[in-house]
Order: C-alpha cells, then sequence, then structure tokens
C-alpha cells in the first residue's frame, strides 16, 4: 500500500560545481531562474529553481562543507548531475514512521530548514521546508532519495517563476542508468510501496503518486537506443541521467534551445548532457 503521506514526486536535485555558470547554462535552454536562494547554516548550500506545475528542478551547489552535503560533495568530486530526488509529503513526521513500518528503522526524524526570498514586489519573504531522507544505503540506481514538506508554497511557487520560453509544464519521468535496471526498479518499489511496470523498449517504471512524475530504469543499450543522434562523451555506470519534461509548446522549446537543440522530431527535442550539467534533458508535447 502506497505511503499515505507521500503525494508523488516534487522535485529534481541537480548538483554542480559552479552555480552562477549552471544558472546561465540552464536559462539559456529557456528556463526562467530564480535568484538565488541560501540555505540554512546546517545546509551548508545554495540554490536556484526552475519552478513548473506542481514540481520543480533545483540547481544546488556546496557554499561550505558540513556533514549534511557531504553525499553531494561526494558526488561532485566525480562528476556533475542528478543527485536525488524528492517526493512532496503532507506530514513529514508520518512520512518518517511510515519508513520505519516498512522496516527502514535507522531513517533519521525530520530536519527543518529555510532560505530567503524576495517577492515580485520587492518583499522580503522566507521559504520553510521540513525535510526527511531514505538512509543513504538506500539508493536504488545510485539515486538519493528524500520528502519536502512545504510550509509555504507562496514563497517558493512565484507565479512569475513559473512561465518558461521552452513552455515548460511538469517533470514525466527521470531515467537512471543501472546495469541491473529490474533489480534497481523493485528496490525503488520497496522504499515507496509503489508497483512496478516493465516497459516496451525494455525499461522498469515506478510510478510515483497522482499524476506526478515516474522513474525509468534502464541499462546503456536501452538508454543509447531511447535517445540515438545524441552525443554522450561519457555515461556513468549508474545514476539518474535524463530527464524528460513535458512542455505547452513544443515549436517554443525548439526555438528556446536554438543551436543547442539535438535529436529533434514533430513531438521531442533533446539537449546533450554537456549543455545541462551532465543531465541530458528531453522536452516532449504535453
Amino acid at each position: 500500500m502506497p505511503i499515505a503521506s507521500l503525494i508523488g514526486m516534487d522535485h529534481v536535485v541537480v548538483v554542480v560545481r559552479d552555480l552562477d555558470a549552471a544558472e546561465a547554462q540552464w536559462r539559456k535552454l529557456g528556463f526562467t531562474i530564480s535568484p538565488r536562494g541560501v540555505h540554512s547554516a546546517h545546509m551548508g548550500t545554495a540554490n536556484h529553481t526552475i519552478m513548473l506545475g506542481d514540481d520543480y528542478l533545483e540547481l544546488m551547489g556546496v557554499l561550505t562543507p558540513t556533514e549534511r552535503n557531504a553525499p553531494m560533495r561526494e558526488l561532485l568530486a566525480r562528476t556533475e548531475g542528478i543527485d536525488r530526488v524528492a517526493f512532496t509529503t503532507i506530514d513529514a513526521k508520518k512520512g518518517v514512521a511510515a519508513l520505519k513500518t516498512l522496516g527502514f528503522q535507522d531513517t533519521a526524524d525530520p530536519i527543518p530548514f529555510s532560505r530567503p526570498g524576495t517577492l515580485a514586489d520587492g518583499r522580503q519573504t522566507e521559504a520553510r521546508f521540513e525535510t526527511f531522507q531514505w538512509p543513504l544505503t538506500e539508493r536504488p540506481g545510485g539515486v538519493r532519495l528524500f520528502a519536502c514538506q512545504h510550509f509555504t508554497r507562496d514563497a517558493v511557487w512565484l507565479p512569475e517563476l513559473t512561465s518558461h520560453a521552452n513552455g515548460a509544464v511538469r517533470v514525466r519521468h527521470v531515467e537512471i542508468l543501472s546495469e541491473t535496471p529490474e533489480a534497481a526498479a523493485q528496490h525503488m518499489s520497496r522504499l515507496i510501496d509503489q508497483p512496478v511496470t516493465r516497459l516496451a523498449d525494455g525499461g522498469f517504471e515506478v510510478i510515483t503518486g497522482g499524476a506526478r512524475g515516474t522513474f525509468q530504469f534502464v541499462d546503456r543499450r536501452t538508454f543509447e537506443a531511447r535517445h540515438e543522434g545524441v552525443p554522450f562523451e561519457t555515461l556513468p555506470p549508474h545514476g539518474g541521467v535524463a530527464l524528460t519534461i513535458e512542455t505547452s509548446d513544443i515549436n517554443g522549446a525548439r526555438r528556446a534551445l536554438g543551436s543547442l537543440s539535438v535529436s529533434a522530431t514533430t513531438t521531442s527535442v533533446s539537449v546533450a548532457p554537456r549543455h545541462a550539467n551532465g543531465v541530458l534533458v528531453t522536452f516532449v508535447t504535453a
């Protein structure tokens, strides 16, 4: 039975070494980018968000090494890219209790944090959250998981941030590369208590709830067949490697990407990982 306090994918965290450069690069892809937000001191991080409909993308960098951001620094020592994925939780404490019921007894209590923000009229605000994470030993396909309870959604989903030149409206799915994709999908299934479906091309999908984005686990052969024509300098043996984003305007997405676009069809257009901090981003018609 799905975890009642989770209502699906909330956001995808892309970790970067140079936050200013990443902000400029994703702006070139046609996204509206939030001003830099600095997290509470114990987090030691800062971010830019790309707000969509019910979900969003988060570009995150390290400002000060802390215990909390050690796993993120471990990944950045090797590469940039998708580090973790968050679920929306309506009650972080109940979420922790549910994980313990599923057998993950070493799940830590929720952690509160905040970051300042600026509204369109110049007024200052504060975005407040409470998060919990699955044990660090539980990384299906190499991707870390956590859940986020939003106490101040109006300070995060600002109307001026949700309109994008590329027409982006939501995350359709996150692709996770694995040498054993079925096993990785089953691992994810156990962590969030959602079913696994085998896809026609040999991939495996795990839903996250409602109409929110899904996880798709694929091996290298399946991944490269899906994205024929996209240049890959290198691919890690496992981990989050691609995002599929729904757009309300595929032609607008093509115009926004300009010369950065590759593998364009009548219903999709992609940008290679080297132009998106190690993430293959594909826009598809909504």
